[in-house]
């Protein structure tokens, strides 16, 4: 008697851990932000040659 009242414990045990059936976990997407080029890098140069033309310029 002991053992079916210990067997039906267990068995009462171990479907109580799986009442709520399987559920899907949730997984939050992960945003991978690229960084972008700055275009300020671009004009420097540009800045620099303007100057010197202009200097060469005004040199004749």
């Amino acid at each position: 008697m002991k053992k079916l009242a210990l067997a039906a414990a267990l068995s009462l045990a171990t479907t109580a851990a799986f009442a709520g059936g399987y559920e899907e976990p949730i997984i939050e997407p992960v945003i991978i932000e690229e960084e972008t080029g700055s275009s300020t890098g671009a004009w420097i140069p540009l800045l620099v040659f303007a100057v010197i033309a202009a200097a060469a310029a005004s040199c004749n």
